[in-house]
């Protein structure tokens, strides 16, 4: 079985450390094939209406089909891109980021064109559900966890977050969270901040961190980095969001955070809360400004030895095989089936 995997963000200078990119590669287990960036320039920010992305390539797209099984399309929300009617081979949909009650009409658009619709939380699958779509599918995200280990902070060192999930445009700055923690650094003068990055905006972020005055605590990693490297300087991850499409539903980074045996923060508004929740595996934030962040800090350092580095470790590696194991049975569904728009 081959699969041809659409990601609908530009081509970017580190692009095997995005985390769309990071779970083709788990799914190339099984079922291999190339990308293809239905984006339709190499930079940030386009005027070409999103409905119409992909279309100019539709020939080398129908070249592709020759030789795969299926189409599977990674995308922030359930967005019924044009392109998708004149696929000829099955196509799965991945909604990564999160779906909410404005969605209702693109979803079941969407519905009439692809073999399943996979979801990361059981709220979205609910919202489906709702709809009366019957292509959803729950599947919780998952990496591969065994390239983490653990690696214990001294006693005395100051405490300091990962933040991942690095801004695509300047307004991202806002809504990721990056000014709300670059301002808790400034109020909280012994937290430091170590920031993912993947080459876009890098002067800007520079720029913002020179301003705040905070050259000696902020590192920004614009480069290809051993994250379980990274991860061994910090206590815990982070990642903020003020809007439920601006990162995916269950961050990479946070991921790999709780694989290393790191506690994560995460904002309420991502699906992932719910199970850092639930599970026990670091603090909800429940806004993206800086008090709120400043308690989650608070909460999760002095309540430190909750969180135990072999749980937060099992739960990731248990999620991994349920992850490859799921699509597997997807992929076999949709291959064998019509194309749902046929």
């Amino acid at each position: 079985m081959r699969a041809l995997y659409h990601l609908t963000i530009p081509v970017s200078p580190m692009a095997d450390c995005e985390a769309v990119a990071q779970d083709v590669r788990l799914l190339q287990q099984v079922a291999p094939g190339e990308r293809f960036h239905l984006y339709p320039t190499r930079r940030p920010g386009t005027r070409i209406p999103r409905l119409l992305w992909g279309l100019t390539a539709l020939p080398a797209l129908w070249r592709a089909e020759r030789s795969i099984d299926l189409h599977h399309v990674f995308n922030p929300d359930p967005f019924p891109f044009a392109v998708l009617r004149f696929l000829r081979r099955p196509i799965v949909y991945t909604v990564v980021g999160g779906v909410n009650e404005t969605h209702c009409d693109m979803a079941r658009r969407l519905s009439r064109l692809v073999s399943a619709i996979i979801v990361s939380s059981e709220a979205d699958s609910a919202y489906l559900q709702a709809w009366g779509i019957a292509q959803g599918r729950f599947i919780q995200p998952a990496i591969e966890a065994t390239r983490f280990s653990h690696t214990a902070m001294p006693a005395d060192a100051p405490f300091t977050l990962l933040a991942g999930s690095a801004p695509w445009t300047v307004e991202q700055f806002t809504s990721k969270g990056v000014d709300a923690l670059l301002e808790a650094a400034q109020r909280r003068p012994d937290l430091r901040l170590v920031f993912l990055w993947r080459g876009v905006l890098f002067d800007e972020m520079m720029r913002r961190v020179k301003a705040c005055g905070l050259e000696e605590r902020v590192r920004v990693l614009n480069e290809r980095v051993d994250v379980n490297k990274a991860l061994a300087g910090v206590h815990a991850s982070i990642v903020l969001a003020s809007r439920v499409d601006v990162v995916k539903a269950y961050p990479h980074s946070l991921l790999e955070s709780l694989a290393a045996g790191k506690p994560a923060l995460v904002s309420r508004i991502i699906p992932m809360a719910g199970w850092v929740e639930q599970a026990g595996l670091g603090v909800v934030i429940e806004e993206v400004d800086v008090d709120h962040v400043l308690r989650a800090v608070a909460i999760l350092e002095s309540q430190q030895a909750r969180f135990r580095p072999p749980v937060l470790q099992a739960a990731v590696k248990n999620q991994a095989v349920r992850f490859v194991e799921h699509h597997r049975q997807i992929y076999q569904q949709a291959s064998q089936a019509v194309p749902a728009h046929s």
